[in-house]
């Protein structure tokens, strides 16, 4: 419950007096301190009120802040300081999405997940003999689709596509020109992967070049050597 206040001077010198003691003295938030209002906490330190107004550091819980004269006051006899209680929060179950990825090719997967519990009582009757134990086994849950993965692969100068749902393929590696595969990359924002893509075809383009100027070199040297050779007739 909120409650207003604030400490005095005296109040202040008999914290310092039992600070050098080695006590901790206890104290209770006022309204000035806002939503903890009400709450108690202990004096565990003391610093310089010349530098800041909030010079007296409080433990709260496992918190331990500082705070000014007008935020506390002497907690009432008997005050036990209440701790907020933590709530558990439990994730919400993510449904499977599909998963785009560059590299190597997807590796099985394999999803088998059991789960059986097993009940047992033992009921001793009048005689001491044990009954037979009543066993009773829970369905398993059920299973989640396994994930679908697609994979946009690169090797030996071929841009390869394979689509996978778990341990199952549905469809196996097959190649797709480069500027298919540059639009899938197009869809991928991820940094670092659109320069990967550009390195790649820029190496790619640069050799083909290459191989286009030796052609046209040797067939000018075909063409010449046809040009040197008399008609026949």
């Amino acid at each position: 419950m909120a409650v207003a206040g604030g400490l005095s001077e005296q109040e202040l010198v008999v914290i310092r007096e039992a600070m050098a003691a080695g006590r901790k003295p206890k104290v209770m938030f006022t309204e000035a301190a806002g939503q903890i209002a009400g709450q108690v906490g202990q004096v565990v330190g003391l610093t310089d009120p010349a530098v800041s107004d909030e010079w007296l550091v409080v433990r709260f819980g496992r918190d331990e802040l500082p705070f000014s004269p007008t935020d506390l006051m002497v907690a009432p006899r008997g005050a036990a300081g209440r701790r907020p209680e933590a709530k558990v929060v439990e994730p919400e179950p993510v449904a499977p999405q599909p998963e785009f990825k560059l590299g190597e090719p997807p590796v099985a997967a394999r999803a088998r997940d059991q789960e059986e519990e097993q009940e047992q009582e033992s009921v001793v009757d009048s005689s001491g003999a044990d009954r037979p134990a009543r066993r009773s086994t829970k369905a398993a849950k059920a299973k989640a689709p396994a994930g679908l993965t697609v994979t946009l692969a690169y090797a030996d100068g071929e841009w390869t596509v394979a689509a996978a749902q778990g341990s199952k393929a549905l469809a196996k590696p097959y190649v797709v020109r480069p500027a298919e595969a540059l639009k899938m990359v197009a869809l991928v924002d991820v940094p670092g992967v659109q320069e990967a893509v550009e390195q790649i075809l820029s190496a790619e383009r640069a050799q083909a070049q290459q191989q286009a100027q030796r052609l046209r070199a040797e067939l000018a040297e075909v063409e010449a050597r046809l040009a040197e050779l008399p008609d026949a007739g």
